[in-house]
């Protein structure tokens, strides 16, 4: 199994890129766990308080259930990855059944951030983009995904996003092997990602035959 972690900021295409990525493999080949799923449950903050929750902070996720159902993956193992609903910012009953698969993509802002996660990592990658072009992207994703209005949007990212971003995002860069520069548009940096990819599991796949 081939652990792939995706981080970068909000809105700088990292969806695209995970996509890119399984549509360059063979069908059924690319398991993904987004980090979004793994929010910490807010069912017991009055409906009120929840708009104000930090989700660009570490402390907003679960970080010991993503571990340990990547964990289990990596033994063999079908998970139940939680779903999260951000127009209710709480967690959801129902679950995605996760298999095993040769590739486990691991994406979200923050996953390059802790330590015994981003150890479980076999590549790690930081899609970075221009800050306006991410704030662009969120005002759109926001107000059509998320019901929140365009000054919503913009409070938000100067007030939680942007400061976020400087303290815990940004640094995580350092982290990765693989930088991805302008975003999901980048095509040679992906084309170079997704050949180093195909080239790790065909030596895989050549050694699980010989010891077979």
């Amino acid at each position: 199994m081939l652990i792939i972690g995706i981080a970068g900021g909000t809105g700088s295409g990292k969806t695209t890129v995970v996509n890119k990525i399984i549509k360059s493999l063979p069908a059924g080949e690319v398991a993904v766990l987004p980090q979004d799923s793994y929010y910490k449950d807010s069912s017991h903050i009055p409906p009120e308080e929840r708009s104000k929750i930090n989700f660009d902070e570490p402390a907003a996720i679960e970080w010991t259930l993503l571990v340990d159902q990547l964990k289990q993956l990596k033994e063999g193992r079908t998970v139940d990855m939680p779903t999260y609903s951000y127009l209710t910012c709480t967690r959801q009953e129902a679950t995605v059944k996760v298999e095993p698969r040769d590739v486990v993509i691991v994406e979200g802002i923050l996953v390059l951030n802790d330590p015994v996660l981003r150890d479980m990592m076999d590549v790690r990658v930081f899609v970075d983009a221009d800050a306006d072009d991410r704030l662009i992207r969120v005002i759109e994703r926001d107000c059509v995904e998320r019901g929140r209005t365009p000054m919503t949007v913009i409070n938000r990212y100067q007030d939680v996003l942007k400061p976020m971003h400087s303290m815990y995002i940004e640094p995580s860069k350092r982290f990765a092997d693989l930088i991805v520069p302008q975003g999901g548009n980048n095509t040679v940096a992906i084309n170079l990602l997704t050949d180093y990819i195909e080239a790790r599991l065909r030596k895989a796949h050549a050694g699980a035959a010989l010891n077979y």
